[in-house]
């Protein structure tokens, strides 16, 4: 039987419109409202307290009710709590991150351009290229290169570049010249006997024979994730990166690493292309950029590129582009704080010391009967469920099972994400060690839980 909601949970549904939710369904089971975070834990309205084993959404790096950050907001709010980049005028938060991302980025940057979002910095990387092509007299080169699977946003333009069908659907996307080439994912796409190996030296060919079709005079820019992550936690097979890498510098094709999740030590790294193997010519950054504690993404962007801005705006007068929050001086302060309390604290030496402990754990229950793959970068993970092991057999779409698991989880006290039927992992980067276990304790006992239903939901097939 149903229980009734409560009056905050009528009201809830009655003035706020749930993204990623299915609307159809939210007015039986309601929503769940959150109150207060302190650490990893997060506690709703109801009082049950969770174990927030997404972060958020893959944002909160530092947990919740850091003082440190709650500072850094305070003073910020009390001396300046907005103002702009627009007419040449700027704020010394937006100065000083900037610096501090040039500082730790992977490859080198000359200028950041500041957004609201991760979705926002990777739409401004598409305008960027293209006005960087006009500049430089290349006006036919202007297609972008995704992938299947992928993950970039849900702006018109960076929904386009996702490669997941719920960001197309009725909403008349992709955009004309966005291709998506193949999704890296062994487990699934491998052929039969058809080692890792093999596997990327097939999916660089393919990469090639689209560019080759398409013309890469035509082509500006690929742009991919590290690790994609809202796609389900896909890691890369070892040299992957390293293969498609000169492919695109055949044609002249750049690459936009999109780390809006992983970057600031997510994958035991600073940035997820350190662990992967990429070497990209632009970066998107957001999310635990600001620990998810004010809205604020970043482009990073290399000389040559700025050399163009600069000329095609003598060429026009202005730069025609920009977000009225964009280094919003709050963000930038919380930006400039969470980098120097990643630096101070260690959070990648942390990240580290925690994974080995988080790939035991997710190699105990790759022996559980629903599971059929597990996979890992740093504290990232994802547990991939499977109608039969052997054939890798998924479940059919319909039956929800990715979602049940979910439900039970959040039963046993842990929120996690169900992706189709991988349900991910991404707690905050300061889980320690009994937490984490606590959250895979958790998580089995959901598993177990999501066997029995599968079962029974079989039962009643049978009958």
């Amino acid at each position: 039987m149903t229980k009734p909601l409560s009056n905050l949970q009528t009201r809830d549904l009655d003035s706020v419109l749930h993204p990623y939710s299915p609307l159809h369904k939210l007015r039986d089971i309601g929503p769940t409202i959150m109150a207060s975070g302190k650490g990893v834990f997060i506690t709703d309205t109801q009082g049950n307290e969770y174990i927030e084993g997404m972060a958020g959404l893959w944002c909160t790096g530092l947990g919740f009710g850091d003082e440190e950050m709650i500072d850094a907001a305070d003073q910020q709010m009390r001396s300046l709590p907005y103002y702009h980049q627009f007419s040449g005028r700027g704020t010394e938060p937006a100065i000083e991150l900037a610096e501090k991302l040039k500082e730790i980025a992977p490859v080198p940057i000359s200028q950041v351009f500041y957004t609201s979002s991760g979705s926002e910095a990777n739409d401004t990387q598409i305008k960027l290229v293209w006005y960087y092509n006009n500049a430089m007299g290349r006006p036919e080169k202007k297609k972008i290169i995704s992938r299947m699977k992928a993950y970039h946003g849900v702006t018109m333009m960076a929904a386009s570049l996702t490669g997941l069908p719920y960001n197309h659907m009725d909403f008349d996307l992709p955009f004309d010249g966005i291709l998506h080439t193949d999704c890296p994912h062994h487990y699934r796409f491998g052929e039969a006997g058809e080692t890792e190996a093999e596997f990327v030296a097939r999916l660089a060919q393919s990469l090639e024979a689209l560019i080759e079709r398409e013309g890469g005079e035509t082509i500006a820019a690929m742009i991919a994730e590290p690790v994609m992550g809202a796609g389900g936690v896909i890691v890369p097979p070892s040299g992957y990166f390293e293969a498609i890498q000169p492919i695109l510098k055949k044609h002249d094709i750049l690459l936009i690493d999109d780390e809006v999740i992983n970057g600031f030590g997510r994958t035991g790294e600073w940035w997820g292309c350190q662990s992967h193997g990429m070497v990209p010519d632009m970066i998107s950054a957001a999310k635990q950029l600001t620990s998810a504690y004010a809205p604020l993404g970043a482009v990073m962007l290399p000389q040559f590129m700025i050399d163009a801005l600069e000329s095609q705006s003598e060429k026009l007068g202005v730069f025609g582009h920009g977000y009225t929050y964009g280094g919003h001086p709050l963000g930038c302060a919380l930006g400039v704080k969470a980098i120097e309390i990643y630096q101070r604290r260690n959070i990648v030496d942390h990240v580290r010391k925690l994974t080995p402990i988080f790939e035991k754990r997710l190699a105990q229950l790759s022996e559980h009967p629903l599971v059929g793959e597990v996979r890992n970068s740093g504290l990232m993970g994802g547990v991939e469920i499977v109608a039969d092991k052997d054939s890798r057999k998924s479940f059919n779409p319909k039956q929800g099972v990715g979602a049940q698991c979910a439900v039970f989880v959040q039963q046993h006290g842990a929120i996690l994400r169900p992706i189709g039927d991988t349900i991910a992992l991404c707690p905050p980067m300061i889980i320690n060690e009994d937490e984490l276990n606590e959250l895979f304790n958790r998580l089995e006992k959901a598993l177990d839980d999501t066997e029995n239903w599968v079962r029974q939901d079989k039962l009643r097939e049978a009958a």
